[in-house]
């Protein structure tokens, strides 16, 4: 009896996706719900927990801090998105082009970035972008005749130096991410396309860009969701989590803050709430706006 029914074909289904369904229950759906059922309560270490309802939201909205915290992950999201989804576009059709010599090892030097250790490489940035005018950064400024800059003091220079972090470490990423789209286009499109004239740029705009459309539109996605959660980045380049003037601090971490370092559980689950909810607005309007929701004729 028992062996009939591991090996009915009704329930083999149901065998082969319990594994997924149960680590999705475990560690996603369990600690969102607990999460949730935090954020309405006061819960110092320590201490017991008490039912405080909307009052950590209502603290939220009025707190200068987190509104600064989520101005900052929203503008690093945004231009994220405009430097990390064109460019890498643009390099993985060269690197595909018939023309390209040594494309393997392109690949592989535009990837190894990623291997490094985020934490290795925000100190070496940190150090490339420090405010000595022996830095690498400002020594290469003061070729120009430029007085150092004082980079991760300030709020336009440190996005700049927490941009090049970013870029230098998922360009190539997202490339190969587009490089594999890439693989999906027909040559023949290429070819029909050539013998009626078109040009290379007429080629990439009538072609190769629709037809990236389902690969451009995971890529933004996964960008959205990296751009808003993004954190250790911003701790390793300020060396800490409280850089001056908040002008790193993330959404992630406010909620470091005041979860880890405040020991206010109840106030960093309202924070990790408002940045699901945050984050799954914007992803669900960048769907519907591109139409992945529309059924196909």
């Amino acid at each position: 009896m028992v062996k009939r029914f591991l090996y009915s074909q009704k329930v083999a289904p149901y065998v082969f996706v319990l594994p997924f369904i149960l680590v999705f229950l475990l560690f996603w759906v369990y600690p969102l719900g607990s999460s949730v059922g935090m954020s309405f309560q006061k819960i110092t270490l320590g201490q017991s927990a008490s039912w405080v309802g909307f009052a950590n939201y209502a603290k939220l909205m009025g707190d200068g801090i987190f509104l600064k915290a989520v101005m900052n992950s929203v503008v690093y999201m945004v231009l994220t998105i405009v430097i990390l989804v064109p460019f890498p576009m643009l390099f993985a059709v060269l690197i595909n082009s018939k023309w390209m010599w040594a494309r393997e090892f392109f690949k592989s030097a535009f990837f190894l970035p990623a291997l490094t250790s985020v934490v290795v490489a925000g100190t070496i940035f940190r150090l490339m972008f420090g405010e000595m005018d022996t830095s690498l950064i400002n020594s290469f400024l003061g070729l120009f005749g430029i007085e150092p800059i004082k980079f991760l003091k300030g709020q336009t220079t440190g996005f700049i130096a927490l941009l090049a972090l970013a870029t230098w470490r998922w360009t190539g990423v997202n490339m190969l991410y587009f490089l594999s789209g890439l693989k999906n286009i027909p040559e023949d499109y290429y070819e029909a396309a050539s013998i009626d004239g078109a040009s290379s740029f007429q080629k990439f705009t009538r072609i190769t860009v629709p037809m990236l459309k389902p690969t451009t539109i995971y890529v933004i996605t996964i960008s959205i969701y990296a751009g808003l959660a993004m954190f250790i980045e911003s701790m390793m380049l300020w060396n800490g989590n409280n850089s001056p003037k908040n002008i790193g601090l993330t959404i992630v971490g406010y909620l470091y803050r005041q979860g880890i370092e405040k020991s206010d559980m109840g106030y960093a689950a309202s924070v990790g709430i408002v940045l699901l909810v945050v984050a799954m607005a914007i992803n669900l309007a960048q769907l519907a706006f591109t139409g992945m929701f529309k059924k196909e004729d």
